[in-house]
């Protein structure tokens, strides 16, 4: 997921597709302890795209935030 796809997100999207992100992450990774998986990094760039959406929220409640207290 590219940073650009990420912003054109609503927050409640954000919040959503992280839901979705974590659990798909835990499927993922249980099928891979009981058999690996064909492409083992695809774990890696899952949880690098779940990063990537946890850090553009909490951009946004920090930017809410400021505006809130300059105001």
């Amino acid at each position: 997921m590219h940073k650009q796809d990420i912003k054109e997100l609503t927050t409640e999207e954000l919040r959503e597709k992280v839901k979705n992100e974590k659990s798909r992450y835990k499927k993922l990774r249980f099928n891979h302890e009981v058999s690996p998986l064909d492409n083992p990094k695809m774990l890696k760039e899952l949880r690098k795209d779940i990063a990537r959406l946890m850090t553009e929220i909490r951009e946004r409640e920090l930017r809410e935030e400021k505006a809130g207290t300059t105001s």
